[in-house]
């Protein structure tokens, strides 16, 4: 989770900069993402053909992950959901940090 925020958070920070109405996007963003994420219900109401594709959303495995660890395992953790939300948190944060190194030399000349 810590990974992932960090690494929208710097992509957030270095879009916010160069376009000054990216700000007005994010609360729809975030918005978005909580009906997308399973907050309100778990992932076991998504069909199986369809829980690969579903597992992309880093914070499927997240918010999975604290389910499982908070209320007890009476649903086991899906192993591979989990697997391909830590690889898209690992490639999001890696993203941003790049972008962020490429955009930060022109951050002085926009503000």
């Amino acid at each position: 989770m810590a990974a992932l925020a960090y690494g929208l958070g710097l992509c957030g920070a270095a879009l916010n900069v160069r376009y000054r109405d990216f700000r007005h996007v994010i609360p729809f963003v975030a918005q978005l993402g909580l009906y997308l994420s399973p907050v309100g219900f778990t992932s076991d109401v998504v069909p199986d053909k369809w829980r690969l594709l579903y597992s992309l959303n880093p914070m499927v495995g997240v918010i999975d992950a604290f389910r499982w660890a908070i209320l007890g395992p009476p649903t086991p953790l899906h192993a591979t959901g989990f697997l391909m939300s830590l690889v898209t948190c690992s490639v999001l944060m890696v993203t941003g940090i790049r972008y962020f190194r490429a955009t930060e030399r022109t951050f002085a000349d926009i503000i």
